[in-house]
């Protein structure tokens, strides 16, 4: 089946954001005088938006009276150092290019709420990239197939024109949920046997962007 629309997701997929979103959280689990975080407990912690990121953080989640405040913190300084040590991964910009000249409508994603969402798109991926899809009131996160179908409705895409690449058993689900073969990146946040045990077997699993290439000139032939 022929695509000509890629939807893609940010964090894991095409921006390593690992280290800032760790920095950010401890930040404010820091001003707060409660215990950091490792950058392994991140890994495992994001994909579901930064609200869930911090609920998994903060001891007691939600249930800690300082939550709220904590979490306030927590996305005032990263709105401010998202881009610290944050970019593309390898061949990323390579991919995204040459998807562009041939003519692909491409977007992103992401359970990151909507500012961060735009400010990283416009400073890495605007000259390719014009639907930048984040959390927002009103529509839900993924799994759920809110932002797809955004995305889709923007760019005047069809469901059967569509393929989708993440990273995470949250972008696998947000797949299924929407209808769309799914492309499972393996320099992500989490590893082939995650993916599988979450029931990504029937996926297309590439461990270097470049193979989205030929994953698309597969079915073009």
């Amino acid at each position: 089946m022929k695509c000509n629309t890629v939807i893609f997701d940010l964090d894991g997929t095409l921006l390593n954001t690992l280290e800032d979103l760790m920095d950010s959280v401890n930040y404010a689990l820091d001003r707060f005088e409660m215990p950091e975080r490792t950058l392994e407990e991140i890994r495992h912690f994001v994909g579901n938006g930064v609200e869930r990121l911090m609920e998994l953080s903060v001891p007691g989640g939600k249930e800690n009276p300082a939550f709220g405040e904590v979490f306030s913190c927590f996305k005032e300084y990263y709105l401010v150092h998202c881009n610290d040590k944050t970019g593309p991964y390898p061949h990323i910009m390579d991919l995204l290019k040459e998807l562009h000249d041939r003519g692909y409508k491409l977007a992103i994603v992401s359970n990151k709420y909507m500012n961060a969402v735009k400010e990283l798109n416009d400073l890495y991926f605007s000259k390719f990239i014009t639907v930048a899809i984040g959390e927002s009131a009103g529509i839900r996160k993924k799994p759920a197939p809110d932002t797809v179908m955004e995305a889709m409705k923007e760019l005047g895409a069809r469901k059967e024109d569509c393929i989708y690449v993440g990273d995470s058993e949250v972008d696998h689900m947000t797949a299924v949920n929407s209808g769309l073969r799914c492309i499972s990146c393996l320099w992500g946040f989490r590893t082939k046997e995650e993916l599988l045990a979450a029931g990504a077997e029937k996926n297309i699993f590439v461990t270097d962007p470049m193979q989205i290439l030929d994953v698309l000139q597969e079915e073009e032939t």
